[in-house]
């Protein structure tokens, strides 16, 4: 049951690992025809700058979740390594339990009210020709770490079937003794 949920939320992750590579791509799409339009044509567009650090801003978001999945986040390996897979497994669900998810849900309700205000002021960018409704890029903050916390329950399951797996290697020798 547990490797069900996980794979469901795996599949979920990977979908958005591959929606970060297309925006990814649109992001340098866009810087590349906005130098083209700057440096050939004389002509330069605030509304595709500012798509430009929008784009930037949901492909690092989003990427978290992806990351976490992918065991790509940075950490100091300088015990992690030398120990064994089981004690790495507990490692990571504390640190999970203590400092990603909560900090994840802090971040959902201040980017929620941070995405609300921007909402109910209309707030658009201060420059002539820039984008308007703001609220939805301040929105992406909170849905990334919600994102977080789903890929977080994964990797939670993740390393409870290390932890088990373990176990019954263990429980497989002791027997393989008697």
């Amino acid at each position: 049951m547990l490797k069900k949920i996980e794979n469901i939320i795996d599949k979920f992750t990977n979908f958005l690992g591959n929606l970060t590579a297309i925006l990814l791509l649109l992001m340098l799409l866009n810087v590349f025809i906005d130098v083209i339009m700057r440096y050939l044509f004389k002509n330069s567009s605030i509304g595709m700058q500012e798509m430009e650090w929008h784009l930037f801003s949901i492909v690092f978001l989003f990427g978290m979740a992806y990351t976490l999945k992918e065991n790509g986040h940075v950490r100091v390996d300088i015990f992690y390594d030398n120990l064994k897979p089981k004690r790495k497994a507990i490692i990571d669900i504390v640190g999970a339990v203590i400092f990603i998810i909560p900090f994840s849900l802090i971040i959902i309700k201040s980017g929620y009210d941070f995405s609300r205000e921007a909402y109910e002021m209309n707030e658009m960018s201060g420059d002539p020709g820039g984008l308007p409704y703001r609220f939805l890029i301040k929105g992406a903050i909170s849905l990334s770490f919600i994102f977080l916390i789903f890929s977080t329950i994964s990797f939670i399951l993740h390393n409870i079937g290390i932890i088990l797996e373990c176990e019954k290697e263990r429980k497989s020798k002791l027997n393989e003794g008697l």
